[in-house]
């Protein structure tokens, strides 16, 4: 279900989701909770229906030490921006800074994988980290930045499987199902 990294851009777009929606409350949280859920099912169910089983095989040696290497210097950098933010009581500073750096991190790995396409999702989260630090340099509330960041980021990702999805199974012609179902 992880085909072609699908299965990360649901997930991840999820969290996002969580987080942007937690700007709501009562029932209409739920039903957005509900219907992001919906949406990463669904990605990883058509990422399993329709793209080939030799999407996102197994790396050569070289490109998965990148990879790793590139997601671990991802990884502190989060960790440093939570506890940099946390210790210095802006705790609603931490997504947009994490959505620029998330957003970065794209950008070596579309060399990595050779895919071009991959600078889109790194500019939108990139846009969705300054524009929720916007929001907060502007004195919006929290829930905003959470709402601005959160809501960006999961349709920047979201957005990036439906194209992956979509171009493998056009790509693929007419042995591609036309069910959808």
């Amino acid at each position: 279900m992880f085909k072609s990294g699908v299965g990360f851009f649901a997930l991840f777009g999820l969290g996002w989701w969580l987080l942007g929606t937690s700007a709501f409350g009562g029932p209409a949280r739920i039903v957005v909770v509900v219907v992001g859920c919906a949406v990463a099912v669904a990605l990883m169910l058509a990422a399993r229906r329709f793209l080939p089983s030799s999407a996102g095989g197994p790396f050569p040696a070289d490109r998965r030490r990148r990879f790793q290497q590139i997601n671990a210097l991802q990884w502190l950098l989060i960790i440093a921006i939570a506890v940099v933010c946390g210790r210095a009581g802006v705790p609603v500073l931490i997504p947009p800074l994490v959505a620029v750096v998330v957003g970065l991190h794209f950008l070596p790995l579309a060399a990595v994988f050779g895919q071009a396409r991959l600078r889109v999702p790194a500019a939108l989260l990139t846009l969705a980290g300054v524009a929720g630090m916007t929001v907060w340099c502007t004195d919006g509330p929290d829930e905003s930045v959470r709402l601005v960041v959160g809501g960006i980021s999961a349709l920047a990702l979201w957005g990036t499987a439906i194209w992956t999805v979509a171009g493998s199974a056009s790509a693929a012609g007419p042995g591609v199902p036309e069910e959808a179902s």
